[in-house]
């Protein structure tokens, strides 16, 4: 189950890219999540585990590790989102005045949550949606 969102954010790629590939800002932009917990030591890369701390629908802990990162273009996560194992990509695209950023959104349900799978995917959809434009006003809010 696979779904995309786009927004456009009037900050360069870089400042963008910075703020999405420190996972521990995952909180103050998707509401879903309490703390989001850097496990491996050193700066975000290919590799980096973290364990965040899900609120919404229910108490979780998920598990979370990059495994694509080129600077200032494209993040790739893998992990579990809600017990669903799942691979969340952003990728930029500079644009005057801003970048356009695109997150995929890769769910992979199995056995009894495959069912579940396809009511649940608008409302997730409309969720990320939300939390990109959280994430919209928050980097446009900061003093440039």
């Amino acid at each position: 189950m696979k779904f995309t969102n786009t927004i456009t954010i009037e900050r360069p790629p870089a400042t963008v890219f910075a703020y999405l590939a420190n996972l521990e800002n995952l909180p103050r932009w998707n509401y879903a999540l309490s703390e989001t917990r850097q496990l491996t030591p050193g700066p975000p890369g290919v590799g980096t585990r973290y364990l965040q701390t899900r609120t919404i629908p229910v108490h979780s802990e998920e598990s979370l590790e990059i495994t694509e990162l080129v600077p200032d273009q494209k993040l790739t996560v893998s992990g579990t989102l809600s017990s669903l194992p799942a691979v969340l990509t952003y990728t930029l695209e500079a644009v005057d005045g801003g970048v356009i950023l695109t997150n995929t959104v890769n769910l992979q349900p199995s056995g009894p949550s495959k069912l579940l799978a396809p009511i649940a995917a608008g409302r997730i959809k409309s969720a990320v949606a939300a939390n990109l434009a959280a994430l919209k006003q928050l980097l446009e809010q900061t003093p440039h």
